[in-house]
């Protein structure tokens, strides 16, 4: 099956690239409520999870048991830019679990925030595990290895507590045994899963309901912190802060995931080849299609299914755009 067209690129009043992609919208039930392509097909989501990987930190009782503010949880479920902020709340959780940064397991890379990098560099420093965009999630994971009464070391590891407690959440969640899925390994170097983007769209519609404890104090702590999940001018912050009620999370090679918890839907997306400029707006149209906003809402998330394309002067040559414009 060929996936159909998601979002173009325009460049001179022509169309200069075509994305192709999936999607599905399904409510708790399972009923497909929107979809296109090959939902049935596997994918990694890779970070668009990171809210299934943080429910056992709280489930389990580690997020209450080290104090942990919704701040610090909204970073759990963060791919953050590396700004101060960050770091300063990956630095709470760790030292709130009485973890060290050598615990880390994600790796290390320059910050992804400009101004951050550059400051970082002009004072002779180098990269640290702590600017990992990941590095709320490994916080929490560690905490979780705490609260489980396992040796962290190694907590990345598929057969470790801490991965088994979160495979065994997610496909509980998503109706998928991820034991027989085919696994990976992420950017982090934890294990990706990958799963039908129907079942991912299962799980977050499942995610969204309100009688879920643990998944209604994640989805609180992202909307009253949607900074920590990305960071200054990212995708996933601004539309979060210009619309409240809905909750997405990207994940690389162009996953998108997102549940809008007044409706009880869930959503999961995958741009074939992997542009996240392709999937942002593309996640944007599917958000902008359903029938279950203000007029406000409808017309601001209509704003992120397009952006102009700039060049390095600045100068507005192109459009970024999904497909139902």
């Amino acid at each position: 099956m060929t996936n159909p067209v998601i979002a173009e690129i325009t460049r001179g009043g022509i169309v200069e690239s075509r994305h192709r992609g999936a999607f599905a919208v399904l409510d708790a039930t399972g009923h497909v409520v929107s979809a296109e392509g090959a939902i049935a097909a596997a994918v990694y989501p890779r970070s668009a999870v990171k809210a299934f990987q943080c429910l056992p930190v709280v489930e389990s009782g580690a997020a209450d048991r080290f104090g942990f503010t919704d701040e610090e949880i909204a970073l759990c479920c963060a791919s953050h830019n590396g700004e101060p902020d960050h770091l300063r709340v990956a630095r709470s959780m760790l030292a709130k679990a009485g973890n060290a940064e050598s615990s880390y397991e994600c790796g290390a890379h320059w910050p992804y925030h400009e101004a951050s990098r550059v400051a970082l560099i002009r004072a002779g420093g180098d990269p640290a595990q702590l600017h990992n965009n990941c590095s709320g999630k490994h916080a929490g994971m560690l905490a979780l290895a705490r609260q489980l009464g396992a040796d962290p070391h190694g907590y990345v590891n598929p057969d470790h507590p801490v991965q088994r407690q979160i495979a065994t959440t997610m496909g509980a969640l998503c109706d998928v045994d991820l034991d027989a899925q085919p696994c990976g390994t992420d950017g982090c170097s934890v294990p990706t899963w990958a799963m039908p983007l129907r079942n991912l769209a299962l799980g977050f519609a499942r995610f969204a309901n309100p009688d879920f404890a643990a998944a209604r104090r994640i989805i609180a702590a992202v909307r009253a912190h949607p900074f920590m999940v990305a960071g200054s001018g990212d995708f996933d912050t601004l539309i979060m802060q210009a619309v409240p009620r809905v909750f997405v999370k990207t994940g690389a090679e162009g996953v998108y995931c997102a549940c809008i918890p007044h409706a009880g839907l869930g959503i999961a997306l995958k741009c074939d080849d992997g542009a996240a400029r392709a999937a942002e707006v593309a996640i944007a149209s599917v958000l902008a299609g359903l029938d279950v906003w203000t007029a406000e809402e409808k017309s601001t998330l209509d704003g992120f299914r397009h952006h102009p394309l700039l060049n390095w002067r600045r100068r507005e040559v192109g459009e970024v755009r999904g497909w139902r414009l």
